[in-house]
């Protein structure tokens, strides 16, 4: 069995847990493979693509915190295979474990000991003025956002093809489950477990406090786009990594991308318990 390695290159001593990983790996008979930048890190030679790692390997063992889990989603691409992330400190929303259960996690994955949650993303098309369409894919959320200005932005939404409402804020966001206990939640948004079919509309410092987070369906199209002598550009945020000036004229159309991100999961170990140990829940 063949487990692909993707780390963050910025984390402190991550040098050291990509060793200590693979020989985890390799004393339960399981085929480390290094990505190209990994390989780097601690001077190996060889190393391949994200996307050849995701083609080759039956899992990719990710090593970083959240941010880095979203940066591999993107460059796995498509592929379903398992990701687990391996947090290179405490414990994460995505991740499956810390830098300090390297023997456990190769374990359980030697011996199957562990289950996969689909993690659904978003897809965000972008249609110019003049036609030209971008698409891009999201595990988080899509934001929608004031440019350089200190000033609200006016823009408008629809869920399958009705008009929600012409929002005045500092911007919207569309997230997926798994972005509810990111940005979204900053926001004010809700808490949303993996396995609900749903996405939520959450704005950003809204003009008017009436104006509150919506859950709509998995299968609902939202669109948005600047409202009619609204200021431009705005800016079009994808997982806080793509950011695409949206202008007069243009649409950007969000629904669920088809293609759901495998996440592993060891066996004990739940959303549930991670939402108490990151937010402090049943502390005195």
């Amino acid at each position: 069995m063949k487990v692909g390695i993707l780390a963050n290159p910025n984390k402190k001593g991550v040098d050291q847990i990509i060793k200590n990983l693979c020989r985890s790996l390799e004393r339960e008979n399981l085929t480390p493979v290094l990505e190209t930048v990994t390989a780097g890190i601690i001077n190996a030679a060889g190393g391949i693509e994200p996307k050849e790692l995701a083609a080759t390997c039956d899992l990719v063992a990710v090593l970083g915190g959240d941010g880095t889990m979203l940066n591999a989603a993107n460059q796995l691409g498509p592929a379903d295979i398992p990701v687990a992330g391996i947090n290179v400190g405490t414990l994460g929303f995505l991740t499956t474990c810390t830098d300090s259960e390297l023997d456990i996690f190769a374990k359980a994955v030697a011996q199957k000991d562990y289950t996969l949650i689909k993690r659904m993303q978003l897809r965000a098309t972008i249609t110019s003025a003049n036609g030209e369409k971008k698409s891009f894919r999201a595990l988080n959320e899509v934001t929608l956002a004031r440019g350089q200005t200190g000033r609200l932005v006016e823009l408008d939404a629809w869920v399958d093809g009705e008009l929600l409402n012409h929002y005045r804020a500092d911007g919207l966001i569309v997230a997926t489950t798994t972005g509810s206990t990111a940005y979204s939640l900053s926001a004010g948004g809700p808490l949303i477990a993996p396995k609900a079919e749903v996405f939520v509309i959450t704005p950003i410092c809204p003009h008017s406090l009436s104006n509150r987070s919506l859950v709509v369906s998995h299968s609902s199209l939202v669109e948005l786009a600047p409202a009619e002598n609204a200021e431009c550009p705005m800016f079009l945020t994808v997982d806080g990594r793509d950011v695409m000036a949206i202008n007069q004229g243009d649409r950007i159309q969000v629904e669920q991308a088809g293609h759901a991100l495998p996440l592993l999961r060891l066996e004990g170990r739940n959303f549930y318990s991670t939402l108490r140990q990151k937010l402090g829940w049943g502390r005195d």
